[in-house]
C-alpha cells in the first residue's frame, strides 16, 4: 500500500522541553490507523506539526511525496490534510451552516457553488442532526452535536486526510459509541484516511487497521490493533489488563 502520510524522525521541542523525539510513522490512502498514550506523551504534538501548527525541529513530513512541513497553516486544507482539534473548537457565535462555509475557505474549488453545496449536503447526510440545526448557534449545540459539527466542518474540504484528536473526549458512553460508528462510516463511505488519536484505547484499537504507542514523545511500540489488543503490555497500560475483544 502506497504511503498516504509518511513521517520520519520528527522531532519537536518547547523551548528546553522535547515533545517529539524521532518520531516516524506512516499511513496508507485506506487506513485508519490510532496513535495510543498517555497523557504528555506528545500525540497532539505530533497532529499539530502535522498540522504545521508547530515547526518540528528536525525530520520530515511528507504527505503525497511532498514535504509540508514549513507549508503554512492557512495553506494546508488545499493539500487534503483536515484537522478535528481536541476539545472541538466550533465557532459558538456562528450557526451550524456558517461553521460548514467556514470549514471550504481556501479550498480548491470552494467558489464552484455546486461543489460547495455538494460537500455541504454530503455532511448533512451523514450527520442529518445537523441539518436539524442548521440554522442553530454552535454554542447551543450539546458535546456530541459539536463534535460532529467539528467533524462535518472539516469534511466539507474534502480531505484525503483527516487527523482528529480526542473525538471522544468528555462525552457520554453512548455519544462516544455513535461517534466512532460515524468514524467508521466515513472512512469507508467517503474513502478518507484516518490518524485518529484517542484517549479510549479500546475503541481506538476496534476502529483502526494499525496503531502507535507514544511514551515521552517517543514510539515505543507499532503493529495491528489485534495484536497489540492481546499484548499484556498493552493490555496493562490501557486496557486495564483486559484484551479488546
Amino acid at each position: 500500500m502506497a504511503a498516504l502520510l509518511e513521517i520520519k524522525n520528527l522531532s519537536l521541542d518547547y523551548g528546553a522541553v522535547r515533545a517529539l523525539d524521532g518520531v516516524s510513522l506512516t499511513i496508507g490512502e485506506d487506513e485508519i490507523v490510532a496513535v495510543l498514550g498517555a497523557n504528555g506523551a506528545g500525540k497532539t504534538s505530533l497532529l499539530k506539526a502535522i498540522s504545521c501548527l508547530k515547526k518540528p525541529t528536525s525530520g520530515s513530513i511528507l504527505f503525497k511525496g511532498e514535504d509540508i512541513s514549513q507549508v503554512p497553516p492557512y495553506r494546508l486544507a488545499a493539500h487534503g490534510i483536515a484537522h478535528v482539534p481536541e476539545g472541538r473548537h466550533v465557532f459558538a457565535t456562528l450557526s451550524v451552516r456558517e461553521n460548514l462555509a467556514l470549514g471550504q475557505y481556501g479550498v480548491r474549488g470552494a467558489r464552484d457553488k455546486s461543489r460547495q453545496a455538494g460537500m455541504v449536503d454530503r455532511v448533512y447526510d451523514l450527520f442529518p442532526i445537523l441539518k436539524e440545526r442548521r440554522g442553530q448557534l454552535a454554542g447551543t449545540l450539546s458535546g456530541g452535536e459539536q463534535q460532529m459539527l467539528a467533524i462535518g466542518r472539516a469534511l466539507v474540504s474534502n480531505p484525503s486526510l483527516l487527523l482528529l484528536d480526542e473525538p471522544s473526549l468528555g462525552l457520554a458512553p453512548i455519544i462516544v459509541q455513535e461517534i466512532f460508528a460515524l468514524i467508521r462510516k466515513i472512512h469507508e463511505e467517503e474513502k478518507v484516511a484516518i490518524l485518529l488519536v484517542e484517549q479510549n484505547a479500546r475503541k481506538a484499537l476496534r476502529a483502526a487497521s494499525r496503531a502507535y504507542i507514544l511514551e515521552l514523545g517517543k514510539v515505543v511500540t507499532e503493529g495491528g490493533s489485534s495484536a497489540l489488543a492481546v499484548d499484556p503490555r498493552v493490555q496493562a497500560a490501557y486496557l486495564g489488563g483486559k484484551g479488546c475483544a
